[in-house]
């Protein structure tokens, strides 16, 4: 299966605490960090909800 790069580009300073779930959820724990998963749906719906704070890119 396609593996994805998720890299935390914005703090998550001032953001809801659902997106900050979010972000430890998927592993991003402070700025610039940056952590492989599998591609599918589970994780595309997490980035959605946070993408305005991170980086995606396929490996």
């Amino acid at each position: 299966m396609a593996q994805i790069a998720i890299k935390q580009i914005k703090s998550r300073i001032n953001c809801p605490a659902v997106q900050k779930r979010t972000l430890d959820a998927l592993g991003l724990h402070k700025m610039n960090q940056t952590v492989v998963h599998e591609d599918n749906a589970s994780i595309r719906g997490m980035i959605k909800a946070v993408h305005h704070l991170v980086e995606v890119a396929t490996l």
